[in-house]
């Protein structure tokens, strides 16, 4: 997948140009407004892309990973989800396991974030584990891995970071028009003996203000189509190899659609990482219209259209389904690599026993990263003790007896 990975970075060097352009246009039209000096605009300007770009660069996946309020674990946390993502680790080739982290989120979804493959983490909610076997999560976790491996988890991060800066340049323009545009404009004014240039001025920094509140959502939109939806059939192919067992993922992909939870923690910066549209509207289920991802129906049909697991049975599945042909990769359709589709995992069960033991497994580990005491009562009951409780004991609902803290 050379190409894919070569057309990543190429990518992500459009998104640092397309950004140190705007911000040195800005930068010359405020420096001339407000110093008087178009070159000390450029300045400011080129220090705050620079600080822009190593911040995205050295610290994307913290602020996407925070913004997210994903919680890091270990093995002992979630050993089940641990092994999995080892499994996925070696199956894909990547030389370090990625860090995991947890959403405590209802709704069911995933992403990974990392500027390379040395320094990736994946991130599922909460949800996510509660809904899916261990052949779903599997094949979720194998995407998210195709994804690191593809690295398009350095495009990701610059585009979430890269976008949420726009949305604030865009925010605080506008105010610096509605607020600080006319008295501006009178500074200039008196500087200038009162001519036309401080009405020039006043006009220029207006336009500028209307331009980038107009600029933000287009800016958003061609981040989405910098990352295309290409790379998620790349990372379906890739999870289907890894894993030997397509319908895995292809039912996971139809489980996360048709839970009708908003996922709160995600926003428009973000929404381009999960590996399906985290929003839609509340109370139903995800469409196949998104800008962001494939439509989702397709990608199930395909996956389930694979005869076996290589790169060309996923490029002739891709072909019988949407009529034409290119998604992947020519040096990959040349590898003689091929295996047969596995059998199920022993471990598949979607029964309600299955349901409600994964929903406690993942309730057991949120409570735990809360902080937050366990008490085993006599009469069975579990008491859940919150680490901002003052009191130094706490009476059980059902029996009544008293334990101390």
């Amino acid at each position: 997948m050379w190409e894919q990975i070569r057309s990543n970075r190429i990518r992500s060097a459009v998104l640092i140009a397309f950004m140190g352009a705007l911000l040195l246009a800005l930068g010359y039209v405020l420096g001339l407004y407000f110093f008087e000096d178009p070159i000390a605009g450029l300045v400011i300007a080129t220090v705050v892309w620079l600080f822009m770009n190593l911040i995205a660069y050295f610290q994307g996946d913290s602020i996407l990973l925070s913004v997210a309020r994903a919680r890091k674990i270990g093995r002992d946390d979630f050993p089940r989800l641990y092994n999995i993502v080892e499994e996925m680790k070696i199956a894909s080739g990547l030389a370090k396991m990625p860090d995991i982290y947890i959403i405590d989120d209802p709704a069911p979804n995933a992403f990974a974030v990392g500027r390379s493959p040395e320094k990736a983490s994946v991130a599922v909610t909460s949800g996510l584990l509660q809904r899916l076997n261990r052949d779903e999560l599997q094949g979720v976790i194998a995407h998210e891995m195709a994804h690191i491996n593809n690295r398009d988890v350095l495009l990701m991060s610059l585009a979430g970071v890269i976008l949420g800066t726009v949305v604030i340049l865009a925010w605080y323009a506008s105010r610096m028009m509605f607020f600080g545009g006319m008295s501006g404009g009178r500074r200039s004014s008196r500087s200038s003996g009162g001519g036309s240039g401080g009405g020039q001025a006043q006009i220029i920094i207006l336009v500028v203000g209307l331009v980038l509140m107009i600029l933000a959502p287009i800016a958003a939109q061609l981040l989405y189509f910098a990352i295309s939806r290409k790379r998620e059939y790349l990372a379906d192919a890739s999870g289907a190899l890894y894993t030997r067992y397509p319908e895995g993922l292809a039912s996971a992909l139809e489980k996360i659609a048709a839970t009708p939870q908003q996922l709160k923690t995600a926003n428009q910066a973000t929404a381009p990482m999960y590996i399906i549209n985290p929003f839609r509207h509340e109370g139903r289920a995800a469409t196949d219209l998104s800008s962001t991802h494939p439509p989702i129906s397709e990608r199930v049909r395909i996956l389930r259209a694979m005869a076996g697991i290589s790169p060309a049975d996923y490029e002739r599945a891709y072909e019988k389904v949407k009529g034409k042909k290119g998604i992947i990769p020519a040096s990959a359709l040349n590898s003689t690599e091929t295996a047969v589709i596995r059998p199920p995992s022993a471990e598949t069960g979607d029964d309600a026993g299955a349901k409600v033991q994964r929903t406690r497994e993942a309730s057991d580990v949120m409570w735990r990263m809360g902080s937050y005491k366990t008490i085993d009562c006599e009469c069975g009951t579990k008491l859940r003790v919150p680490p901002s409780l003052k009191s130094g004991s706490v009476q059980c609902p059902h029996c009544g007896r008293l334990h101390n803290i």
